[in-house]
């Protein structure tokens, strides 16, 4: 795992960061933005969560531990996928974070960072994917 590969990004949402936090954290949501995965967690730090889908065909689990849990602020976890090839040990986990910062009344900057990637195709695959997830989630904001 290669801790100096981090993808970074941000957008900037017209929502408050109570309605953006819901859709964060509620699996009929997540499933919406997250490809289909359904997500297993009750958001405790310390508590295991579960990604579970399918992708061209392959069905999947992959998995983590709430790191960080700070209501309308930060959430962060710990994350293995089991498309990485890499043995599912502490060490081969990245980091995935989501901060917001209220930027008035109705708006509210949304970060993702994910931190630790098995190669730079893994990486580059991250942030290819990650325009399509920020602006679901943006989107789904925005309606709420």
């Amino acid at each position: 795992m290669d801790r100096s590969l981090i993808v970074l990004s941000s957008i900037r949402i017209h929502s408050s960061a109570e309605k953006i936090w819901q859709i964060l954290t509620t699996p009929d949501y997540i499933k919406q933005y997250l490809f289909g995965t359904t997500v297993v967690t009750d958001w405790r730090i310390g508590s295991p969560i579960l990604f579970q889908g399918e992708y061209q065909g392959h069905h999947y689990t992959d998995k983590g531990i709430v790191k960080e849990n700070k209501p309308m602020s930060e959430l962060t976890y710990s994350y293995w996928s089991s498309f990485s090839t890499l043995v599912d040990k502490e060490e081969n986990y990245s980091l995935v974070s989501y901060i917001l910062e209220q930027c008035g009344a109705n708006e509210t900057t949304l970060t993702w960072r994910q931190e630790g990637f098995a190669s730079l195709d893994g990486k580059c695959h991250a942030e290819e994917s990650l325009k399509a997830i920020l602006q679901k989630i943006k989107n789904l904001s925005e309606e709420l």
